[in-house]
This record gives structure tokens, sequence and C-alpha cells, in this order.
């Protein structure tokens, strides 16, 4: 049992002298009991400053797909790395990772190299209003396409409660007139925007599945829907598939759900954990770079990070892999349902291929209502203990697994999740049941 990390708390103290709030990310700050220091990775464990090895179910917060130090992902880049850190010209590795991109992914004719997810959706917008001649788009409550101002609305409510306020301190409120916000799985307050010209809606950006809230599925013949909505109007439509890509399926959620959209944002998963980003889709859309459509980037089209994406694409396409990733995460979430049932817990777990989910005091997480009320507080002190029994875990509840957990791992994590919630129990009680009526929409 792990009781303190002394050597993480210096290092983090010392770290405020010169990062903001000693982090990198501001999202790394909300880690509990506090950000930790790693010293290094391997497969599926991570070992930090004070010695401590952990089975890492954070993976670099998604990235790092194919587990730490994967053989094949660290040849390729460090075959790379002698030959030089970026040209400013073209190489034989843009076009031959694009052209991996395009096999694997159904209805993508091009790919354009970018570095964020951040990034990704700013340049997928340009172009769909470029396409469009129209300026405004609408996103789902709930979801997340990135911090910058034109899309951090609608993800997390504000101290009063309103999703339909700037997300951030010092974002402009101008973003607010950019945007229209639809309900997650409600076909209808998408038609009635979508089908009113004065809207001036030139995308629709989507989670296939909604990932950052919940790992909540569309129901179904939703995506089919979004989508005749979208030939109906003339719009583009946009799956942000940051999370999902290459981790749902070979082919993201674009292949599993048999729905194909315009445009494709992926990052995270792409690379295994190196920098990049991307936009995929239809030629005609993406070709406007060619036309008059800014896109830019000293670092778009890196060899190092695009020798990393080769070699990811060509290792998850290996047979079996996501069959085994179905299993695992079926596995894990089996386990933690039986958990929370041993223990007389009221809580849900989703779960879609190595995603899941765990929502203390929920009967059930459908939709984004149904994700805010859960209990995040009794839920962090779980996370505290589970760190103390070698398990690192995200705040929110969202778990990903990566190539290299085995199903030992699994269960070795599922009897670590029995202690630390039967020690929750124990000091917290109960969580709170915020909400168990089926009817709630979100």
């Amino acid at each position: 049992m792990i009781d303190s990390w002394p050597t993480s708390a210096r290092l983090w103290d010392r770290a405020k002298a010169s990062l903001p709030g000693g982090v990198s990310t501001g999202m790394r700050a909300s880690m509990l009991p506090h950000p930790l220091f790693f010293r290094s990775g391997q497969g599926p464990s991570l070992t930090d400053v004070d010695g401590h090895t952990y089975l890492d179910y954070v993976l670099g917060w998604g990235p790092v797909i194919l587990g730490h130090g994967h053989p094949a992902l660290t040849d390729a880049v460090a075959r790379r790395l002698p030959h030089g850190a970026t040209f400013g010209a073209g190489h034989e590795l843009e076009y031959l990772a694009a052209e991996a991109v395009i096999e694997a992914i159904p209805g993508v004719d091009r790919v354009l190299w970018s570095n964020t997810g951040s990034e990704a959706d700013q340049i997928a917008l340009r172009l769909a209003r470029a396409a469009t001649g129209r300026h405004r788009f609408v996103k789902m409550t709930g979801h997340y396409h990135g911090w910058s101002d034109t899309f951090l609305l609608g993800y997390r409510p504000d101290a009063n409660g309103r999703l339909d306020q700037p997300g951030t301190k010092g974002q402009h409120k101008s973003a607010l007139a950019d945007v229209a916000l639809a309900t997650w799985g409600d076909l209808d307050s998408v038609a009635s925007i979508l089908r009113d010209p004065a809207q001036d809606i030139a995308a629709l950006f989507v989670e296939p599945v909604l990932c950052n809230s919940g790992v909540i599925a569309p129901p179904d013949g939703y995506l089919a829907g979004l989508r005749a909505l979208c030939d109906e109007t003339g719009t583009v439509l946009v799956f942000d598939e940051v999370i999902t890509g290459f981790r749902l399926a070979r082919g993201g959620a674009t292949e599993r759900y048999g729905v194909l959209p315009d445009l494709v944002v992926l990052a995270k998963a792409l690379a295994g954990g190196y920098p990049v980003a991307a936009v995929a889709g239809r030629a005609s859309i993406l070709d406007q770079t060619t036309q008059g459509v800014v896109h830019a980037g000293t670092y778009n089209g890196n060899p190092v990070v695009l020798a990393a994406v080769q070699a990811t694409i060509e290792t998850l396409s290996a047979p079996g892999v996501y069959p085994a990733f179905e299993d695992a995460g079926r596995r894990l979430a089996d386990g933690m349902r039986t958990t929370l049932d041993k223990h007389g817990v009221v809580g849900a777990v989703n779960q879609v291929g190595p995603v899941v989910q765990v929502l203390p005091g929920m009967d059930r997480c459908d939709t984004f209502t149904q994700f805010l009320a859960g209990d995040q507080q009794w839920y962090d002190a779980v996370i505290v203990e589970l760190l103390r029994r070698g398990v690192f875990v995200l705040p929110g509840g969202r778990w990903y697994l990566s190539t290299a957990h085995t199903l030992a791992d699994v269960d070795t994590t599922v009897s670590a999740f029995d202690e630390a919630v039967a020690a929750t129990v124990l000091t917290q009680g109960q969580p709170r049941s915020a909400m168990r009526d089926e009817s709630v929409v979100g």
C-alpha cells in the first residue's frame, strides 16, 4: 500500500516557481491527491519519482494506445531521429502516413496534418465555412472540441448552471454568436436549427461517441439521422474523433457505426503518444487549402511524429487487436459493475471498446444531464484509494485501455477497484444518488 508521494510533492512545489500551477496543462492540476511526477513507463505501467509502479489507465490522457515504450513505435522514431527534426519542406512520410490514414478510415480522400486537436477543429470549421459560404456551426452540449475561444462553449455549466456562456475567463463573448447548441441524442433539436436558414449553419461538430462526458454511445440511428439532416441542408458533418479515432476500430467510429462524415478530426491515438493531429475527409472540402483557404503551421507534417503515425497504424492493423480491446474493456466494465453491486453502491458503468466510464450515484448514464449529476466528490476518494493500490486513473471517471493491458492486468485492477470502493464506502459512506429517473434527458 502506498501511503505518500513525498518526492512528487517536492517536485510539484518546485515546478510552481516556473510553471503556472506547477503543470504544463491546467487539467493536470486536478489530479489527486496532487499532481504526480513520473520517471518512466513500460507497457501498461508507469513508475513515479518515488519509485512506485502503477497500472496506467490515464495513458497520457488517451494517446498512449500501444502502451509505454512499444518496440515498433520507439524503433520507428529512433530510426527517424538521426535524419533531422524537421525540414520546412516535403518528405515521403507526409504522404505515406496520409495513405495509411486514408486506407484505414472509410470515405476519406485527403489528410491535412496539424499538431493538436484544438488546431484541427479550427481548420475543419474554416474549411466548412469556405465550402458552404455560411458562418455559424452547431455543437452538442457536453461535447469537447478543444480549448479555443471558438469551441469552448456548452462543455460544462458555469457557476450559475448555464451552458450558453463562455467556458473560461478571458474568452471573448463574441464567440457565443458563432455557435448554436443542440442536445446530444435529440435529432429534433438539431433539425430545428439546421432547417432554419437564418441560423446560417456551415457545420455540425459532434463526438460520435460522447467520450468526454460519460462514454455514451449514440442512440440507434442517431448518427445516420445527423448524416441525413446534413445532406438535406447542405451542412458539413464533422466527426470529432480525437478520442475515438483508431481506438474504437481501425477506422474509428466512422467504421464502427457505418456512417460517413464529411470531415474527421483525429489526434490522441493517431501517433501512440507523439504530438500530431489531422483533418481527414472529402477531397472537395480539403482541397480548398489550394484554393485560398489558409492552413499553416511550422510543425505540420513533422517527420518524427509521422514516423510514429505510420508505426502506430501498422501495429493497430495486426489481426485480433480490436477484438482484444473489446474483451478487455468488457471485462473491466463487468468487474466494476460486480464490485459496485457487491458493496451496494449505486453507480453506472459505460463501456465502448477500450474506453470505460464510472459514474457513482446514478443507475445509468445515457445523457449529458445524467453525467453532470454523478457524485464526482465520492469518486475522487476512489481515485486516491486506487492510487494507493497501484492503479493510476483520470479524474472524472473515464478509463483508457492500451494494447499492452492483459486480461490478467484487468483482473488485478478489478481487485484493486474492489478494495478501493470498500475503503471509500467505509470512510465516505455511499455516493450521493442525485437522480434515478430514467426519463431525464440531456
